[in-house]
């Protein structure tokens, strides 16, 4: 199963990422900050290169691009207009936004409340792009306020849904729960591939799972603490430690005794190709073979059967465990979430060559630690620009970055801390 980022580094190890051909239902609470998850899943997409097809029944373009501004990608980005002739009314101060000339591709139906009509032009529009768009419907609920019945709704997402999977896309539908009944909110359940509840409880927010097709861990269906800021969702998740599987424990020994992929095939008289997708548990080896195997590296069965931790459990955050989760990416430059707390967070930071980010790399709130872990970087902070070689370090209280910048020809990486 081909997967792709959320655009949250915790979302995505929660429900194991999001997979081609996911429709996913948001149903959240009034008041609940749901267009956080909107806008990083549309600058993760962005940053993927992949269209992103933008559906607005519920607000005025202008307002959608408002919000995007600071990272559209006007060659990848596609509006369709269902409010201004909608809840808009065909309202003047909504149609003197068409008066502007725009970089951007953006369509206004003329008569939304028409099913077909917008059903054909979005199908035009899908025909039109290759398969893996993006695709964002922002309100379910505005659908059924135009159209007065929730069963047109239920017929349109019915159509949609199975549609959208086939086209290798991830759509985002968004639902005001109190706005439905429960029929039409399970009818939807039924349908589609995922399904978030986002709500508050005494000023705390939550997200859980409701629906997860294809997925083994159920920890995403019990509620989880977040946080939203106008950039960043933190998502607190229990502690888990990776299991090591049996193709992992092979490769290991084999490394720590010097023979190569083939010179172990050789032993074994199995293809250098069997051995790759093991070490990699992509298969597993019939009960000969693994003995075999164990007699070859001069390692008792036993040793790679058990369930071992690693002394350092409590306290070892391994890189190679930090980067295999897709990392957020923010004008190239790839952020991976060390460590996330209720005291403080930790992130490793990659900066590609020749590469300038104006502003700060988060929306800061406390200080922040923040050093040079490799490569060299030049940081403007209150007009005066420095430049920083490997073990440098700078702490930031209420100052804030405007611009950083690597002009060396290698990647360069940072190491910041922060108490949440």
């Amino acid at each position: 199963m081909s997967k792709i980022s959320s655009g949250i580094i915790n979302l995505d190890r929660l429900i194991d990422s999001l997979y081609i051909g996911d429709n996913v239902v948001w149903e959240v609470d009034a008041g609940t900050p749901y267009s956080i998850f909107i806008h990083n899943f549309v600058r993760r997409s962005f940053s993927d290169a992949q269209k992103v097809i933008y559906v607005s029944f519920n607000r005025s373009p202008q307002s959608i691009i408002n919000s995007i501004s600071s990272f559209i990608d006007a060659n990848n980005f596609v509006l369709i207009d269902c409010f201004t002739s909608g809840k808009g009314k065909n309202d003047n101060t909504f149609l003197k936004f068409y008066e502007k000339p725009t970089d951007l591709k953006i369509i206004r139906i003329g008569n939304p409340k028409d099913t077909d009509e917008f059903t054909q032009t979005l199908n035009s529009i899908e025909d039109s792009f290759p398969p893996g768009a993006r695709y964002i419907f922002d309100s379910l609920t505005g659908m059924q306020d135009l159209w007065g019945d929730e069963n047109i709704t239920y017929r349109l997402f019915t159509y949609m849904c199975p549609r959208l999977y086939d086209l290798d896309t991830v759509a985002y539908w968004i639902l005001e729960k109190d706005a439905h009944s429960q029929k039409f909110k399970a009818n939807l359940r039924h349908i589609t591939q995922v399904v978030f509840d986002l709500y508050k409880r005494n000023d705390q927010l939550y997200i859980k799972a409701l629906k997860l097709d294809g997925r083994q861990d159920r920890e995403a269906f019990k509620p989880h603490l977040f946080e939203a800021n106008d950039k960043f969702v933190t998502i607190t998740l229990p502690r888990k430690e990776p299991a090591v599987e049996i193709g992992q424990k092979i490769k290991n020994v084999r490394t720590r005794i010097g023979i190569s992929q083939k010179e172990l095939a050789d032993r074994v008289e199995l293809s250098a190709s069997f051995i790759s997708q093991l070490e990699n548990n992509q298969i597993s080896p019939s009960l000969s073979s693994f003995l075999q195997i164990c007699s070859a590296l001069n390692v008792s069965p036993g040793e790679l059967l058990k369930d071992t931790k690693p002394l350092t459990n409590s306290w070892l955050l391994k890189k190679d465990i930090v980067v295999s989760v897709p990392p957020y990416i923010q004008e190239g430059i790839k952020i991976y979430d060390i460590l996330s707390d209720e005291k403080l967070y930790a992130k490793f930071i990659e900066m590609p060559p020749d590469n300038v980010l104006q502003g700060h790399f988060f929306h800061k709130k406390s200080p922040e630690f923040i050093c040079v872990l490799d490569g060299h970087i030049l940081v403007t902070v209150e007009g005066i620009e420095v430049r920083l070689s490997r073990g440098d370090s700078i702490f930031l209280k209420e100052n804030i970055p405007t611009q950083w910048k690597n002009e060396e020809s290698d990647r360069a990486e940072l190491l910041m801390i922060s108490s949440n």
